[in-house]
């Protein structure tokens, strides 16, 4: 989501809140475990906004934005970028209202513990990111750190006291009773007051990430009848779909094969029914970055129609994954797995969102009849991760931007006499490269780039078969 400044100003004020105690624990996790999903940044943030509640236990004071800019070292559409990873991720809710004085803003930030490391490690998606992150050697390291043995009581013989056996009987009305009504007070928590607990961070994802109407509609009701879907299975089906890709027609098929005689679906199994499903589809065991889509945080036309054919391609190159894309490109037909390696490797390496991804592949093809030269897409990569781009419309401009400083370039090469040298410094190095080496072949003129551009694009408008 593109940051706006309409969203957040550095005058808006905003008051920390938390409902628990940030335990040795949870930094751990939050450290070790959510990091590596959300980023440095992210993780700062947080841990930011916890110290202000050092003093004040649960409620900080109020203060300014800017003060939290001035402690970040950060700007902020930064903090807002980063404040939606958290919200995204489960870890903030995030409250506003206008206060009726020169109709300025006040923002709640409501501050979740993390997920306990049992609770995170049988997530199922979570821990599937995490792997895809860290890699198979670290996530089982980690694993370990937050796992320790377990002890076989089956030899042993409980003989622990009940309530009961230790304490006599208590009658709370007549001990109550008993008291006076200044004690009365004392025992009853004052109205505006709360106890200190501990909710967990639980991420939401919305029912439009999955078409439940088409779900439902190839649906037999004799086979899987509605009262089994229930919001724990719908929530499990959500998450299942945005991880492994399951469309509605598959997510009916796997349904099926997992409820019980008693009209009942498990959980466990109907992710294990999935993984086999995406095992059997992709052959591979987890999923790859290179299946993955744009997240809705960095989605600029996740809530928007598009207006011109520039937009419509942003919204294209947000929808899909870097490997359909290809396909698409190729009328359907698989990508050659060293493709597919090239873009999970820069991917892994540079942490680039599979829009950018996406639009990196996009502008190089158009450039270079269809292929993905390794040297020229790194360069271009290693460029952008420097500039640390996180969106479609980032991508999609800067492209534009270096596409025609390299044109300026290449004319300016060409021009031989007395005019000044050029200054390459200036040039991202990724212009910088022996890119002749693709255009010999086919010098392409403006109007050759434009054809070439709109057969790309009438390829990504075929419906998908």
């Amino acid at each position: 989501m593109e940051y706006s400044w309409k969203e957040l100003i550095a005058v808006d004020r905003y008051i920390v809140h938390a409902n628990g105690i940030l335990s040795e624990l949870d930094r751990k996790v939050l450290t070790l475990l959510y990091q590596p999903l959300i980023g440095a940044q992210a993780y700062s943030l947080y841990m930011t906004l916890w110290s202000e509640l050092e003093q004040a236990r649960l409620w900080s004071e109020e203060t300014t934005h800017h003060s939290l800019m001035a402690i970040m070292q950060c700007s902020l559409p930064t903090i807002y970028a980063e404040r939606l990873k958290l919200e995204g991720i489960g870890l903030l809710n995030t409250y506003m209202k206008r206060t009726n004085e020169d109709d300025e803003r006040v923002f709640i930030y409501e501050l979740l513990l993390p997920l306990t490391p049992e609770q995170f490690f049988n997530d199922g998606v979570l821990n599937v990111f995490l792997y895809d992150r860290v890699g198979k050697t670290k996530f089982q390291k980690l694993k370990k750190f937050f796992s320790d043995r377990a002890i076989d009581r089956t030899s042993f013989t409980p003989i622990t006291r009940s309530f009961h056996d230790v304490f006599s009987s208590i009658q709370p009305e007549k001990m109550i009773h008993k008291l006076s009504d200044e004690a009365k007070q004392e025992v009853m928590l004052q109205d505006g007051q709360q106890y200190i607990g501990k909710e967990r961070a639980i991420y939401k994802m919305q029912d439009d990430i999955f078409d439940f109407d088409a779900f439902y509609a190839g649906l037999s009701h004799h086979l899987v009848p509605r009262r089994a879907i229930t919001e724990k299975v719908k929530d499990a089906i959500k998450k299942l779909s945005f991880l492994y890709g399951i469309g509605p027609l598959d997510m009916q098929k796997i349904v099926m094969g997992v409820i019980d005689p008693a009209e009942q679906i498990d959980i466990e199994a109907l992710r294990k029914a999935a993984q086999e499903w995406y095992q059997f589809e992709r052959g591979e065991a987890l999923p790859r970055l290179y299946d993955r889509v744009q997240p809705l945080a960095e989605r600029t036309m996740a809530h928007a129609e598009p207006k011109n054919e520039e937009e419509y391609l942003m919204k294209q190159l947000e929808t899909v994954s870097p490997r359909q894309l290809l396909m698409d490109f190729s009328g359907g037909v698989e990508p050659a797995l060293a493709d597919l390696q090239l873009i999970e490797d820069i991917m892994f390496k540079q942490k680039l969102p599979p829009g950018v991804m996406n639009v990196l592949i996009y502008y190089v093809m158009l450039r270079t009849d269809m292929k993905l030269p390794k040297k020229y897409v790194e360069k271009i990569a290693s460029s952008w991760a420097r500039k640390k781009v996180r969106t479609v419309k980032q991508a999609m401009e800067l492209a534009k931007k270096e596409a025609r400083e390299y044109e300026t370039f290449m004319k300016e090469k060409e021009q031989k006499g007395a005019k000044k040298p050029i200054r390459t410094e200036l040039l991202p190095d990724w212009l910088q490269t022996d890119y002749s080496q693709f255009e010999r072949k086919q010098v392409k003129s403006e109007e050759e780039l434009e054809q070439k551009r709109r057969e790309l694009e009438e390829r990504l408008k075929k419906p998908k078969s």
